[in-house]
């Protein structure tokens, strides 16, 4: 097409490229079905892009069949210099095409069918994955899932959970299914992550990730009754790196992190070797969420014995934490010296204080308190942590000269 001109109006005023199936939207302007579906419903802009007039999500999209048909012309006559034609494109689909395939999904006949309908419709375009949440999608396949774990089938699992995570399940509507199906869901999910797929990493990536967001949505009287099988589940997926992709790992991490503030569930972290399998992680895995969301789980984790001991027991514990300081983000930064300030109180013995000294975490210290983008509460918890054992450091003879420098 290089040397022919295009009528300017035969352009998208977003894409800039020949318009597929023209709209007009109701401020007048006219824009292709894809690209201004996707301004609206992906980029979540509410003004119209030319005009800058208010567009709200449920504004009204009208075809330009006149438009469109000058288009498929100039194509037509323009096929020898190399011009594509524009077919004719199919009408769009309604909320009611939607309805017919959950009725198809509870029926044991067809819901493979409605599965693979729904899982196209899904990837193909966002007015698609809008409908399938206003018309309860969402609902009916976390119902399927939970069916499937209830009668120990793993057909249309990958299905079914490759949808969920294309149109993201609703915080709203995660929290009526739950107070529905009480912890069928998530003890569903767990299900999905103790079974063989192909391919594993994918399907159990999006286990994980719509077990976030059902954790996200529990009441906290629901966290409080979570049990010992969904932190073993979720530990083992930490130690296993290759069997989730980096997105899934870090929504493994978040659902922990949700559910840390309760005393009973860091017990249960510690006891499936949760801390051991986090310091493992860090040591492997250098992503700047993924830092924060470890320190942050094990912070609540060291505000136990058991968790300082398991913390404490393993030999990169303090290095791993102490490494990070000043090398990831201020919130990491905050995590590590709340961590640090758990075990220097309750670090009583010579050893531990020795580590300590060796692993750099004194003069790690003692250079954030020179910083000054350091937050001063930050500030005054490394100078308890560096007051708390000051007497011992000192008889250090390998203490860096910057300890002394700030006393």
């Amino acid at each position: 097409m290089d040397g022919i001109e295009v009528p300017k109006y035969f352009l998208c005023p977003i894409s800039l490229q020949i318009m597929k199936d023209p709209v007009t939207a109701t401020t007048g302007i006219t824009y292709d079905r894809e690209s201004i579906e996707q301004w609206v419903l992906t980029y979540k802009n509410t003004s119209c892009p030319v005009t800058q007039q208010p567009l709200p999500p449920e504004s009204d999209l009208t075809p330009n069949h006149t438009l469109r048909r000058l288009i498929q012309s100039w194509c037509t006559e323009n096929a020898s210099l190399g011009v594509d034609r524009i077919p004719t494109p199919k009408p769009s689909l309604d909320k009611s095409h939607f309805f017919k395939l959950i009725k198809q999904l509870q029926q044991p006949g067809s819901n493979i069918k409605a599965l693979q309908k729904l899982d196209f419709l899904a990837a193909k375009n966002e007015r698609n994955r809008k409908f399938m949440v206003e018309t309860g999608v969402p609902k009916a396949l976390l119902s399927f899932i939970v069916n499937c774990f209830e009668e120990i089938s793993n057909q249309g699992l990958a299905e079914a959970l490759r949808v969920l995570v294309f149109i993201r399940i609703p915080l709203a509507e995660a929290k009526i299914f739950l107070q529905e199906y009480n912890d069928q869901i998530i003890k569903s999910l767990i299900w999905v992550l103790g079974c063989e797929f192909k391919p594993q990493v994918m399907v159990k990536s999006h286990s994980v990730l719509a077990l976030k967001t059902m954790i996200q949505a529990a009441s906290s009287g629901f966290l409080e009754r979570l049990e010992p099988p969904f932190f073993e589940m979720i530990t083992g997926v930490l130690k296993q790196t290759t069997t989730v992709s980096q997105q899934g790992m870090n929504a493994a991490l978040h659902a922990l992190l949700i559910a840390c503030p309760w005393g009973r569930n860091r017990l249960m972290m510690v006891e499936s070797g949760a801390v051991s399998a986090l310091i493992e992680l860090e040591l492997g895995i250098q992503e700047k969420r993924t830092t924060e969301l470890i320190l942050g789980i094990l912070f609540h984790l060291c505000c136990c014995a058991d968790g300082r001991a398991e913390f404490l027991s393993h030999k990169g514990g303090l290095a791993v934490v102490t490494k990070r300081i000043m090398k990831v983000s201020p919130t990491a930064d905050d995590r590590a010296v709340f961590i640090l300030s758990l075990i220097s109180k309750f670090v009583a013995t010579n050893p531990g204080l020795e580590e300590m000294v060796e692993v750099g975490t004194v003069t790690k210290l003692c250079m954030l308190l020179q910083v000054d983008s350091t937050a001063p509460y930050l500030k005054s918890k490394a100078m308890g942590i560096l007051r708390s054992h000051t007497d011992e450091w000192r008889k250090f003879p390998c203490i860096d000269k910057t300890f002394h420098k700030v006393y």
